[in-house]
């Protein structure tokens, strides 16, 4: 075996460390969405948990569809040998509308579902920022890729992506909350899914400033 062959393979397995965190982080919040699709699916008894989805079930479902296929379809974009490929342009040819359909539903739900009372003003005041900033961004990546500016593409992605990931962060978060206090009340319910996106946007702001200090240097 070459030395270039020794090198080649623990690249290549690290190029799909991220996007199996991804999937992992994804999965949660996937798991969680084909729960509620069975129990839709089986007429279920009206409650105060699940009123608004079985009384409007089609944005929810939209919703659960679009995020699933944006979430794990989004986490093959940072393979970086895929984005070489023409497999990256098809997949993001699939990507936008889910996402676009990610953050639409999101605010539709937000102002038109009665959501239950451990969602505060301030956690709905996120998330109608967090549904418009993902909305733009996508829009703005796609002006960009137009452009043939993948820099500011990637960027722009990447962001709409760390916000669409929101569910599986505050999985992360609440999960132990729950296991150690019990069910968090309105005021700490907020701050803990209010973290999950701040967290998220702020490791993507991260990961794209190192890839600008490294495409200058």
């Amino acid at each position: 075996m070459t030395t270039s062959q020794v090198r080649t393979k623990p690249t290549s397995r690290r190029q799909w460390l991220v996007p199996a965190g991804l999937l992992l982080l994804a999965l949660v919040p996937a798991l969680g969405g084909a729960a509620r699709v069975s129990e839709l699916a089986a007429d279920p008894v009206l409650t105060a948990d699940n009123a608004r989805f079985v009384t409007q079930p089609i944005p929810v479902l939209v919703h659960i569809v679009c995020v699933t296929v944006y979430s794990m379809l989004g986490a093959f974009q940072f393979v970086p040998s895929l984005r070489r490929r023409s497999w990256h342009r098809l997949a993001g040819r699939v990507l936008f509308p889910a996402g676009l359909g990610v953050a639409l539903t999101g605010l539709w739900m937000t102002a038109f579902y009665d959501l239950p009372d451990k969602d505060t003003v301030v956690v709905n005041g996120v998330r109608y920022v967090v549904g418009v900033v993902m909305a733009v961004s996508l829009v703005l990546g796609v002006r960009a890729a137009l452009r043939r500016d993948f820099m500011t593409h990637r960027a722009w992605m990447m962001r709409a992506y760390a916000l669409a990931m929101g569910a599986g962060t505050q999985a992360l978060l609440i999960g132990p909350y729950i296991a150690l206090a019990g069910m968090p009340g309105p005021v700490v319910n907020t701050v803990l899914m209010t973290a999950a996106w701040v967290i998220n946007a702020a490791v993507a702001e991260w990961v794209i400033r190192r890839r600008r200090i490294a495409a200058r240097v």
